[in-house]
């Protein structure tokens, strides 16, 4: 099996979520989580109210059973969104999550790209950091 077979394996039925559901979403209390690189992120912007979580640290920072989590990682059934820079790797991580029990978790179609070319904001300010 190849990656596109894995990707489409991994995005089936996560009911991935546009720009604008994602808006939605965030001001209905989802979790957004941001895993691109340090210099994605400054080439692109921070993702306004996401938390920022390293890819290799992502299931044990947010599975609600594992001591390593973090504070927001209470609920198994809370929506927890991924991003990315262009919605693939996110969505391989929102597939491991629903792995470890986190069964809405889904990522942004098109990643922050696609957040951007929807004229929605991104900012420079500094950010919600978890390692």
């Amino acid at each position: 099996m190849g990656i596109e077979e894995v990707l489409a394996a991994a995005r089936a039925g996560s009911g991935r979520l546009s720009p604008a559901e994602l808006l939605a979403a965030q001001a209905a209390g989802a979790l957004v989580v941001d895993t691109r690189t340090p210099a994605h992120r400054e080439e692109q912007g921070e993702f306004p109210g996401a938390l920022v979580i390293d890819r290799t640290v992502l299931e044990w920072r947010l599975d609600p059973t594992c001591p390593w989590r973090i504070p927001e990682a209470v609920d198994a059934d809370r929506l927890v969104v991924v991003v990315c820079r262009h919605g693939f790797s996110s969505s391989l991580a929102a597939a491991s999550l629903r792995a470890v029990g986190l069964h809405r978790a889904t990522d942004l179609a098109g990643g922050v790209e696609a957040w951007i070319a929807a004229g929605l904001p991104v900012h420079r300010g500094p950010v919600d950091l978890r390692t």
